[in-house]
Parts: structure tokens; sequence; C-alpha cells
């Protein structure tokens, strides 16, 4: 039965369904069975990965399927497991080259796509230069020995920037970097996206799937190095802490169509000990630089002004200045009608003399 769910065309929109049996399929083969007692509750589902999905597949099959040999979530899933027995990239495009049913005169392309596709939507990352497309995101670049060799690599990179004196304090949140700092938030489904900067630091991209990472945190399938979707989800924690009520409302106010995992405010809160900067490891740098882009940001309005409280004294100094200021003017305003209305008394006593 199951196999036949997934023999479905990738084009195939019932895996949509919240209620569809190829979800659980494939998600058992992509990351194992989870006992439902750890990885259940009203905030934890993977709606939003099968989203991400659907639109990576049908993306993948533009062109009349032109550009990749998968044609079902059943290829997709059996070269899952070819990554996952830690086979080369040369070992699965011999397996891949197999499902060919004709020659063709792209078949590398259609191997290497067909790799790619399905190395992306197991880790929810771009895995590799596609031939159908510019994403525009950060693209992992793995062209030899296995993927789980090539991730240890990607990720074991340690931090080089220095952060003496860089403290993440309770109001450093994704809320307070767009009312504060000025910045756009960009969440992204692409996970070595995240906390990246761009356009000249006016953008920082925050990957929000919890449920997945949650879900890769538990499997002993997972791909991923040892840390990395702990280490993510407590950067979720830090930017979106649980406890924060204010950040509670901006988040439930992003609008639906944003496609958002509602579990990314059900993180948590980082206690003091975790909030330390020389805690994180993978995601360090980029917090350096976003923390040090959130210190320098100058208020460019009143409303900036107002919120803006990490300096108290310069906060308080500015407004009792803003108070002084509205206050002079207010009492200039009534002297000078004071004047015009004794200079149309005094006008009218003569007029009425005369």
């Amino acid at each position: 039965m199951a196999h036949a769910v997934l023999n479905s065309s990738l084009l195939d929109t019932s895996l949509a369904s919240s209620g569809s049996p190829a979800r659980k399929g494939i998600a058992d083969l992509f990351w194992g069975k989870t006992p439902k007692q750890r990885f259940n509750g009203p905030d934890t589902n993977l709606d939003s990965f099968w989203n991400y999905y659907i639109r990576e597949c049908t993306y993948a099959l533009h062109d009349s399927g032109r550009h990749i040999a998968l044609r079902t979530h059943q290829d997709v899933v059996e070269v899952a497991a070819q990554l996952d027995a830690g086979l080369t990239r040369e070992g699965i495009k011999d397996k891949v080259r197999m499902m060919l049913t004709a020659s063709h005169d792209n078949e590398d392309e259609l191997l290497e796509n067909s790799i790619d596709l399905v190395s992306g939507v197991l880790l929810m990352m771009d895995c590799g230069t596609s031939s159908y497309g510019f994403s525009g995101r950060t693209e992992m670049i793995w062209r030899q020995g296995s993927l789980r060799e090539h991730l240890a690599d990607y990720f074991g990179d340690p931090p080089v920037l220095g952060h003496d004196g860089v403290k993440l304090e309770k109001n450093f949140t994704a809320r307070n970097l767009g009312r504060i700092a000025g910045l756009e938030i960009v969440w992204t489904d692409n996970l070595i996206d995240h906390l990246r900067m761009s356009d000249d630091d006016t953008k920082v991209h925050i990957f929000h799937h919890a449920s997945f990472l949650e879900r890769q945190r538990q499997s002993p399938k997972s791909l991923l190095p040892d840390g990395v979707p702990t280490e993510t989800l407590e950067t979720l924690a830090l930017l979106l802490p649980t406890t924060d009520v204010e950040t509670q409302k901006w988040f439930s106010k992003i609008p639906a169509a944003t496609e958002l995992d509602t579990r990314a405010i059900r993180c948590g809160k980082l206690r003091s000990d975790r909030r330390q900067i020389e805690r994180f490891k993978i995601w360090r740098d980029r917090l350096v630089t976003l923390k040090q882009v959130f210190d320098e940001a100058q208020p460019k309005s009143m409303f900036q002004w107002w919120h803006d409280r990490r300096n108290g004294v310069q906060w308080y100094t500015f407004w009792v200045a803003i108070l002084v200021l509205v206050l002079t003017i207010f009492f200039g305003l009534i002297q000078s009608i004071e004047g015009a209305l004794q200079v149309y008394t005094s006008f009218k006593s003569l007029s009425g003399s005369d």
C-alpha cells in the first residue's frame, strides 16, 4: 500500500492535504519513525515543510521534466536512502542512471539535478547550482564524496570573528531587529541562509522551520552534524522568545500567506547561561555580525526613537529635549495669541472711543 502511494507523481497535489498517507510514508523513510509521545503537540507539524517539498518538486519538473530524472515520490525516497547509506555522489549517479528508460543528450544534467533535488528537500537547503533557474539563495555545492561527510566539513569550520564584548541581551529579538534597527526580516526555507545579512545589511534571513529542525534533532537518520538542529532551534528561542508577549503578538500578525511554521515561536526562552555568545558555535559569526548591526543602528524616525531604549540615558535626554521644545513652542504660541488678543482689544477700544 505504502509503495503504491509513493509511486504517485511528484506533481500529485494530494500531498498538500494534512491527511495524505504519502506524507507519513515519505517522512518515515526520510528520518525514521519517531515515537508519537516525543513528537506530538498542537504547535508541532510539518505543514510548512510539505509546502516547501511540493514547491521544490514542482519547480524541478518545469519544462515537462526535461531537466530531472525523477518522476515519483518513490524515486525521491530511493535516492534519499542512498544518501543515508553514505554512497558517494558518483555512486548515487550510477544508481539514478539505472532509473532512466532511454538515452538523453543531457544525461549528466538529469543525474546532477536529481541528486540536488533530493538533497535539498531532505535537508531544506539549496544543494547545488541548477540549470533551471537562479534562486538567489546561498547554495551548498557538493560534488564528491558522501553528503554526510560534506556536511560535516561544511558546518565544521570554527568561528573566526572576534566576540569580545558581544552580549545577547533580552531586547535582541526579531521584533526589535525591525522596530529598532530597521532591518527587514526575510523568512527563509534555506537552512544555510539562516541569520545571513543581505542588501547592504538591511535584511536578515531567518530559517523558521522549527518542526523540521525538531524532527531532524530526534531522527537517528539525520544527515546534519550533531548540534546543527539544536543550535538553530536555540537561535529561534533567542530571537523569538516564547515568554515575550510583544514578540508573540508581532509574530501572530505576520500574514498567513507567508506560510510560517508556528512552532518557531514555541521554542522556549534561553536562560542567561545559554545566552552567552561563546555557547554558540555553528551560528556564532552570523550572530556576532547581526548583533553588531543591531548595536550600531541609529534611529531614523520618531517611531524608532521612541522604541529604541538600548541607551537609557540617551533615550531620556532625547525625549526631555523634545518635551522642552514642544513646551517652548506651546507657551510661545500662547504668548503670541495673548499678544494678538491684547492688540485686538486695544484696537477695538480705540475704535469705540471714536
